[in-house]
């Protein structure tokens, strides 16, 4: 039983963490193609490393919700 809850917290957290980062890509820039791949190159890894943050912070209060008080 308590296998099956740790599968179901890990799935949490991956979908998580994957809705974080799709939301913060620049999609629009994608589709429209108004930014150069240099620029794109430049832009993506930013989001990314701005994004570990409140990616850990999400695993963090999904695995300890008592820290949110």
């Amino acid at each position: 039983m308590a296998n099956n809850k740790k599968k179901k917290m890990r799935n949490t957290i991956i979908l998580m963490v994957l809705i974080w980062f799709v939301v913060t890509l620049p999609l629009p820039w994608l589709f429209t193609g108004d930014v150069d791949q240099d620029q794109l190159f430049t832009i993506v890894p930013i989001i990314g490393l701005i994004s570990v943050p409140f990616v850990v912070l999400g695993i963090v209060w999904t695995l300890k919700p008592e820290l949110t008080t």
